[in-house]
């Protein structure tokens, strides 16, 4: 696999961690929390999130992806980690590209799109007053082969958080 493959792998990588990140210890009822009318619900994102990566894989495959909702946000969360998986086997694999797409465009677009959407995922978890603690994601445990949902804890919590909830304990003190 070329360079530029082993990036799109590695940033695949880094959106599963992201996402799952956003979503850890999230309560069972954030799949559904409401910022605001016409704001997507974070299951309404993830199942967004899915139909753009599937997408992006089409221009491995052809054809088109057009997911129907799931009942759950835990549904949705198992297909998004399996659309990530099935692109890095086109990825790995060397599957060609279509319709003249390229790798940087690629990343420019559906996959730096997913990952704007992890991030407003975190910003619902804030806004559902159930925020993401903060971690130094330059030393997070991120590897290529780890799509799935079990991700590796922070490696470098922070101490400090300005905003943190009330009772919250940095990890030195848990």
């Amino acid at each position: 696999m070329d360079d530029k493959r082993n990036l799109l792998r590695h940033f695949l990588a880094a959106l599963a961690y992201r996402t799952q990140k956003a979503l850890r210890d999230a309560p069972a009822e954030f799949g559904n929390f409401r910022a605001a009318d016409r704001v997507r619900s974070p299951a309404e994102l993830v199942h967004h999130m899915t139909s753009v990566l599937g997408y992006a894989r089409t221009f491995f495959i052809g054809g088109q992806y057009r997911p129907e909702p799931l009942p759950s946000l835990n549904e949705e969360i198992i297909r998004f980690h399996d659309m990530l998986q099935d692109l890095a086997r086109h990825i790995e694999g060397g599957t060609p590209l279509l319709q003249g797409m390229s790798v940087e465009r690629l990343l420019q677009g559906p996959f730096s799109d997913t990952m704007t959407h992890a991030g407003q995922l975190a910003m619902l978890r804030r806004l559902a007053e159930v925020p993401v603690p903060p971690e130094n994601f330059i030393f997070a445990d991120i590897e290529p082969e780890r799509l799935g949902i079990l991700q590796a804890e922070p490696v470098s919590p922070d101490e400090k958080w300005v905003e943190a909830p009330v009772g919250w304990l940095p990890p030195s003190q848990r």
